[in-house]
Protein backbone atom coordinates (compact mmCIF):
# COMPACT_ATOMS: atom_id res chain seq x y z
CA UNK A 1 0.00 0.00 0.00
CA UNK A 2 1.35 3.59 -0.43
CA UNK A 3 1.35 5.28 2.33
CA UNK A 4 0.27 8.87 2.71
CA UNK A 5 3.51 9.17 4.27
CA UNK A 6 6.31 7.34 5.93
CA UNK A 7 5.56 5.51 8.92
CA UNK A 8 9.23 6.43 10.12
CA UNK A 9 9.41 9.70 8.98
CA UNK A 10 9.01 12.93 10.79
CA UNK A 11 5.18 13.23 10.19
CA UNK A 12 4.43 9.51 10.92
CA UNK A 13 6.52 9.40 14.57
CA UNK A 14 7.87 12.70 15.80
CA UNK A 15 11.52 11.46 14.47
CA UNK A 16 11.99 8.23 16.32
CA UNK A 17 10.03 4.91 15.75
CA UNK A 18 6.75 4.53 17.83
CA UNK A 19 4.77 2.14 17.76
CA UNK A 20 0.58 1.11 17.98
CA UNK A 21 -1.89 3.23 19.98
CA UNK A 22 1.11 5.80 21.05
CA UNK A 23 0.89 6.78 17.54
CA UNK A 24 -2.98 6.66 17.38
CA UNK A 25 -3.03 8.81 20.59
CA UNK A 26 -0.49 11.54 19.21
CA UNK A 27 -3.38 12.00 16.57
CA UNK A 28 -5.47 13.59 19.85
CA UNK A 29 -5.72 16.55 21.77
CA UNK A 30 -6.76 15.40 25.54
CA UNK A 31 -8.42 18.72 25.73
CA UNK A 32 -9.94 19.01 22.90
CA UNK A 33 -11.39 16.46 20.86
CA UNK A 34 -12.71 14.40 23.73
CA UNK A 35 -15.30 13.39 23.36
CA UNK A 36 -14.45 12.12 20.25
CA UNK A 37 -16.68 9.96 17.26
CA UNK A 38 -15.14 7.07 16.21
CA UNK A 39 -16.42 7.41 12.76
CA UNK A 40 -15.16 10.89 12.46
CA UNK A 41 -11.63 10.62 13.98
CA UNK A 42 -11.41 7.30 10.65
CA UNK A 43 -13.03 9.52 8.38
CA UNK A 44 -9.99 11.68 9.06
CA UNK A 45 -7.02 9.15 9.14
CA UNK A 46 -8.37 6.50 8.00
CA UNK A 47 -5.59 5.89 5.55
CA UNK A 48 -2.98 7.18 7.52
CA UNK A 49 -0.32 4.29 8.80
CA UNK A 50 0.19 2.71 11.83
CA UNK A 51 3.48 1.02 13.11
CA UNK A 52 2.21 -2.17 15.09
CA UNK A 53 6.22 -4.07 15.23
CA UNK A 54 9.40 -3.77 14.04
CA UNK A 55 7.95 -5.47 10.43
CA UNK A 56 4.21 -4.82 10.53
CA UNK A 57 2.28 -1.48 9.08
CA UNK A 58 -1.60 -1.46 8.97
CA UNK A 59 -4.07 1.54 8.30
CA UNK A 60 -6.10 3.42 11.29
CA UNK A 61 -8.53 1.72 8.96
CA UNK A 62 -7.70 -1.23 9.61
CA UNK A 63 -7.36 -0.91 13.50
CA UNK A 64 -11.02 0.74 13.83
CA UNK A 65 -12.22 -2.50 12.24
CA UNK A 66 -12.19 -3.89 15.50
CA UNK A 67 -13.69 -0.66 17.64
CA UNK A 68 -17.36 -1.24 19.60
CA UNK A 69 -17.12 2.04 20.85
CA UNK A 70 -19.28 4.57 19.05
CA UNK A 71 -18.07 7.52 21.00
CA UNK A 72 -15.29 8.02 23.58
CA UNK A 73 -15.92 10.29 26.94
CA UNK A 74 -12.09 10.68 27.14
CA UNK A 75 -8.66 9.64 26.09
CA UNK A 76 -8.17 6.75 28.98
CA UNK A 77 -11.83 5.15 27.44
CA UNK A 78 -9.91 5.81 23.98
CA UNK A 79 -6.55 3.53 25.42
CA UNK A 80 -9.13 1.40 26.64
CA UNK A 81 -11.65 0.69 23.72
CA UNK A 82 -8.61 0.77 21.06
CA UNK A 83 -5.97 -1.52 22.85
CA UNK A 84 -8.78 -3.71 23.30
CA UNK A 85 -9.65 -3.90 19.29
CA UNK A 86 -5.96 -4.79 18.83
CA UNK A 87 -5.60 -7.02 21.31
CA UNK A 88 -9.07 -8.72 19.29
CA UNK A 89 -7.74 -7.96 16.03
CA UNK A 90 -4.58 -9.84 16.62
CA UNK A 91 -2.08 -6.59 16.08
CA UNK A 92 -0.42 -7.09 19.19
CA UNK A 93 1.38 -9.88 20.26
CA UNK A 94 1.18 -9.45 24.19
CA UNK A 95 -1.76 -10.02 26.24
CA UNK A 96 -1.62 -9.15 29.83
CA UNK A 97 -2.89 -12.78 30.88
CA UNK A 98 -1.75 -14.58 27.92
CA UNK A 99 -3.55 -15.04 24.44
CA UNK A 100 -5.17 -18.60 26.31
CA UNK A 101 -4.85 -17.41 30.00
CA UNK A 102 -6.30 -21.05 31.40
CA UNK A 103 -2.96 -22.59 29.05
CA UNK A 104 -0.36 -19.73 28.84
CA UNK A 105 0.28 -16.57 30.94
CA UNK A 106 1.86 -13.62 29.97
Amino acid sequence: MDWPHDPDGEEGSEGGRKYGLAILAKKLDEDEDFPLDRDEFVEEHADEPIRINHDRVVSVADIFEYVDEAEFETIVDFHKGVGAAMREGGFWDYHPVGENPEKKRA
